[in-house]
């Protein structure tokens, strides 16, 4: 946005400068070549008059002199013809018989108006020729010729055109300055607001200043800041609720199961499949409730690490190594085989509980819903580390992929798990949390694979 702008103010600038720029540019120009012809115009009315008097005395040699005179000073010569074309003056560079001179002679004599200069330029060179009739109009008795000298006038031009131009370029710097000002007053909280959407969106919370931009801005910022307030605090508030909801009915819940399990001994035969299905709803009950504290524990653990970066890091053959021999015996239960393919070496931006918990979910998942095989393997990508954990066992549609990571999600129809549906929330959450991603992919031929991306530690 901010280039937008600055491209809309320098754009409008340059216009506003190239319209006052220009029009002075020409009126100097034409100043200056008025000034040309009046100075120009009175030397050879004054050569009229000492023409007209050589004509009627016959004495040429003050008009002579006068044209030698002048043509020294200022290096611009005179050509002075009778009404018979006879040279009274006459000099090599300006002669009566040049042909453009000699048809300007024939024109002049027949009382047709000289063509009025061209506006100088700063690389005018072409010298303009002055021409006046010499007597009254009925009875011309010849014609005085001045050929002049732009190199001056041009050079001049030339000097103004410069100083309007630097004047133009400071102008437009100053504007493109102003403009650069202006955009940064009206953007800046623009982008503390992006930031302060950025800060809620990962949990953070901000107060974004209210004191600069304009007005419309700074009603803005302060009508951000109350919902930010807002926001984190029901946030926090259901954070809290889930928590205290799961903490304090783990009490209750170990007292259930206590009276349940001391019943068993008291339960006839004709109870037993009633008393069973009520254990294990009983359990179910435990397992979720253990699910939500740990839900909320993960959340709580979003928001710290979006709030500031986290300094721990996690070696991933090791927190691997160590995951994969603890879950080593239950899935020697479940006659599952865990193979661990090579992984980097390398160090995580996510603390080491958090990546156990993580491969905790997944190593739970493979083995309980997977099949006979799991794999374990690592790549690194664009600065990040790609860790798979693929099964062979039926895998997920497409469809169910999609909500595999939703709360509480579990999929049915027959032999369908009977866990909480919090695993793969929690994992996914954690990873994001760190700035990494989790999703789900077929595996060929057939199976399920995680596919978890978690940032380099920086070195």
């Amino acid at each position: 946005m901010r280039a937008r702008l600055l491209v809309a103010l320098l754009v409008f600038a340059l216009v506003a400068v190239a319209g006052f720029a220009v029009p002075l540019l020409s009126a100097t120009a034409d100043q200056r070549t008025q000034q040309l012809v009046i100075s120009r115009n009175a030397d050879v009315d004054r050569f009229v008059l000492l023409a007209q008097q050589a004509v009627e005395s016959g004495d040429v040699a003050m008009l002579r002199a006068e044209a030698e005179a002048y043509r020294a000073l200022y290096n611009e010569p005179v050509l002075v013809v009778d009404a018979n074309r006879r040279p009274l003056v006459e000099s090599q560079e300006l002669s009566a018989d040049q042909p453009p001179v000699r048809e300007l002679i024939e024109a002049t004599l027949r009382n047709q108006a000289a063509p009025a200069p061209e506006t100088l330029s700063p690389w005018s060179a072409e010298p303009v020729v002055f021409a006046r009739p010499v007597g009254p109009s009925t009875r011309v008795a010849g014609v005085v010729l001045l050929r002049a000298s732009v190199d001056t006038a041009a050079a001049e031009v030339g000097r103004r055109w410069l100083l309007t131009g630097l004047g133009a370029v400071a102008a437009a710097l100053a504007f493109a300055a102003l403009a650069w000002l202006f955009a940064r007053w009206v953007l800046k909280p623009l982008h503390q607001l992006e930031d302060g959407v950025l800060a809620v969106t990962g949990g953070r919370r901000v107060q974004v200043p209210a004191s600069a931009g304009p007005k419309e801005l700074r009603v803005l910022a302060t009508e951000f800041n109350q919902m930010s307030d807002a926001v984190l605090e029901s946030a926090e508030q259901q954070r809290r609720l889930v928590a205290d909801a799961s903490h304090q009915l783990r009490n209750p819940m170990a007292a259930l199961r206590l009276r349940v399990d001391s019943l068993a001994p008291k339960v006839s035969e004709d109870g037993q499949r009633t008393y069973r299905a009520t254990v294990t709803e009983v359990e179910r009950l435990e397992s979720l409730l253990d699910g939500l504290l740990a839900l909320a524990v993960a959340e709580s653990t979003a928001t710290r690490a979006a709030a500031e970066s986290s300094p721990e890091s996690a070696d991933l053959r090791s927190v691997v190594a160590e995951r994969v021999d603890a879950w080593r015996l239950s899935a020697e239960r479940s006659e599952v085989d865990i193979r661990v393919d090579e992984l980097p070496e390398v160090l995580l931006r996510c603390p080491e509980t958090d990546l156990a918990q993580i491969l905790d979910v997944l190593l739970d998942n493979a083995i309980s819903y997977g099949g006979p095989e799991v794999t374990l393997s690592g790549s690194t990508s664009d600065e990040r580390v790609v860790l798979l954990v693929s099964d062979n066992g039926p895998g997920l549609s497409e469809e169910e992929r999609m909500k595999a990571t939703e709360r509480f999600w579990r999929r049915g129809g027959d032999g369908a798990p009977r866990g909480t549906g919090l695993g793969l929330a929690i994992a996914e959450r954690l990873a994001t949390a760190h700035g990494g991603s989790l999703s789900l992919h077929d595996t060929e031929p057939h199976g399920l694979t995680v596919r978890v991306a978690l940032p380099l530690e920086s070195p």
